[in-house]
């Protein structure tokens, strides 16, 4: 589906079929830690932000020492307080900016699919089918038995609750924008996902949305960024672009979901920038282009309408290692703009 969507004609509105999210602010478990007062700011802010039910906001006890890993024992202690208060929500929103991970699993993943140490043996192994890849499912409860999660990283009570507003605003106008796709230097960040970008300037007029596929390092003073896909270990300029709400950007990289990391960018220097949505792996995944986000799946899903979390979950065929941060309920191509015939 998605290869035939994003090939040939050089505008693809009419390739495009509707398919706008089901998920609600109901569907929304907004989690945060009862030990840390930041947490509990920011979960209440996206509660009254998004008008999630407030049965929906959910204490945690994490470790009082903070902890990026955590051990099994610490992950089954988090899950069982977590599902101990769960009624029918479809979406985990984890607030806080550690623990992201748990052993080599992300957090993300492992409350989605369960914990799977046998990738821990070797990282590098290939890794296990997600049966949500490219999924056509509005209903990942009721047909695949998943909670989406992902993570809002609250470096600071501010910077969280911009991003929010950005999710939020995402969904009140259908401007124009831009999609960035770079092929680097970098042969084995870059290399994995080249078969993945659309041909440069191609367009889709009913989404007022441009595409370009360049040969370069990085983007400098770029503006109206809703997409931006490359492989670098450390991207640079990006506080000199501008963001639309609920843009989505990411780095192929072997730990940017190591959010406290210091030799390779972490995925929140994304959020930082101004971007809604990002992603990156929290242990050795080597190059394999299914540990990571396939930029076709990933556009596919959200210029049809559905949110930032369905979209970005859809498109990791092996997402154990892979770390979502963002604001989940964002979706800016639920608007449509009239396409003239040529």
């Amino acid at each position: 589906m998605v290869s035939e969507v994003l090939a040939g004609a050089t505008d693809i509105s009419r390739q495009l079929r509707p398919r706008p999210s089901l998920l609600k602010p109901d569907d929304v478990a907004v989690i945060y830690n009862a030990n840390d007062a930041l947490s509990e700011e920011v979960a209440r802010y996206y509660l009254q932000a998004r008008q999630v039910p407030a049965e929906n906001l959910i204490g945690v006890e994490l470790p009082r020492q903070t902890k990026d890993v955590l051990s099994v024992a610490e992950f089954e202690s988090l899950k069982s307080q977590i599902e101990a208060k769960l009624g029918n929500q479809q979406v985990l929103l984890l607030v806080w900016k550690t623990p992201f991970a748990v052993q080599c699993n992300s957090l993300t993943g492992a409350l989605t699919l369960g914990l799977d140490l046998e990738q821990c043996k070797k990282t590098c192994d290939p890794g296990r089918d997600s049966a949500y890849f490219n999924s056509s499912s509005l209903h990942p409860w009721a047909d695949h038995h998943i909670r989406l999660s992902m993570l809002l990283p609250v470096t600071s009570v501010d910077a969280a609750k911009a991003l929010i507003d950005r999710g939020t605003l995402s969904e009140f106008s259908l401007n124009e924008g831009n999609g960035y796709f770079l092929k680097t230097k970098d042969a084995a960040r870059s290399k994995p996902r080249e078969p993945f970008f659309p041909p440069d300037g191609m367009t889709v007029k009913s989404k007022r949305l441009t595409l370009h596929t360049l040969n370069q390092e990085a983007l400098e003073k770029a503006q109206a960024v809703m997409f931006y896909f490359t492989g670098q270990a450390n991207v640079d300029y990006l506080l000199t672009n501008s963001y639309l709400p609920g843009a989505i950007a990411d780095h192929l990289t072997s730990t940017g979901g190591m959010l406290t990391s210091s030799y390779q960018m972490p995925a929140t220097r994304w959020l930082d920038a101004g971007v809604t949505g990002s992603y990156g792996t929290v242990s050795e995944p080597c190059n394999y282009w299914q540990k990571f986000p396939n930029p076709q799946v990933v556009m596919a899903h959200y210029l049809a309408g559905e949110t930032l979390i369905e979209s970005y979950w859809k498109s990791v065929k092996w997402p154990m290692q892979g770390l979502f941060v963002g604001e989940p309920l964002a979706k800016p191509y639920v608007r449509s703009a009239p396409v003239t015939p040529e």
